[in-house]
């Protein structure tokens, strides 16, 4: 089982921590959170991870090593010359893993109570990459078909809609989201998906940094790329210096 671990980030606005660590060591209840999210994975049987690193990249690898690599097989995708974003990132980390089984990617800095053993095991079910999703209030959302197909994202409060489909793209003039033959649902993206190999050399003329959804939303008319609704996920992106706290609770709480 494979799993992806972002963690290249700059982490910007958990400064001052990230003036003098990544984001991925920012301690959470003595532990950081590159460590509580591998110990997660290891628990659901994740034999190999990839963890693409650029800010301080060698406290990451220095730490991942005095700790025995957490007995499983953990491997560094290094972005330290240029950070390639989400998408470019997965594509220069997905040929360091050993096979060609599905990947499942994980923001380092996202905690949740997700299933993810339930997650992947659905991606390699139905052969397709799967996208975690929930309900939470945003801005910008992903755009599902009645099938759960991805099919287009918007940003509700400018009305944007992009999408392959024109008739999709078309009811961004009239700023509706249904028409006869379109019931859309709108979903946040968590950060959290199963990634499938076969979309791999789709990616060959995408180069550099590019991100993971404009790749998804160029190609989602050709191959299928689904979501899996989770009504009860609780999600908390420690992403703020006041989110530090709150992480630590909700830690402290998945434990009990």
């Amino acid at each position: 089982m494979n799993a992806l671990i972002f963690a290249a980030g700059l982490g910007t606005r958990l400064k001052p921590l990230t003036d003098t660590m990544p984001k991925a060591m920012v301690p959470i209840n003595g532990k950081p959170l590159v460590q509580i999210l591998i110990e997660k994975l290891k628990s659901i049987g994740v034999s190999e991870v990839v963890i693409n690193v650029h800010h301080f990249a060698q406290q990451i690898i220095d730490f991942i090593e005095a700790n025995d690599r957490f007995g499983i097989d953990i491997r560094f995708s290094d972005e330290t010359d240029q950070l390639l974003e989400t998408g470019g990132g997965l594509k220069k980390a997905a040929r360091l893993f050993s096979n060609a089984d599905p990947i499942l990617v994980h923001n380092v800095d996202i905690l949740s109570n997700a299933d993810l053993l339930g997650l992947y095991n659905e991606g390699v079910a139905t052969g397709t990459t799967t996208l975690l999703v929930s309900q939470r209030d945003t801005q910008r959302y992903l755009l599902f078909d009645d099938a759960n197909r991805l099919v287009g994202w918007t940003n509700i409060a400018t009305g944007e809609i992009r999408s392959p489909f024109p008739e999709i793209k078309a009811l961004e003039s009239n700023c509706q989201l249904s028409t006869v033959n379109y019931q859309l649902k709108k979903f946040a993206f968590s950060g959290i998906q199963v990634f499938h190999p076969s979309l791999l050399p789709l990616m060959d003329t995408w180069q550099g940094k590019f991100s993971i959804i404009d790749f998804y939303l160029s190609i989602c008319d050709k191959v299928d790329i689904r979501c899996h609704f989770a009504p009860q996920l609780q999600l908390l992106d420690v992403g703020k210096l006041d989110t530090i706290a709150k992480a630590e609770a909700f830690v402290q709480q998945q434990s009990e």
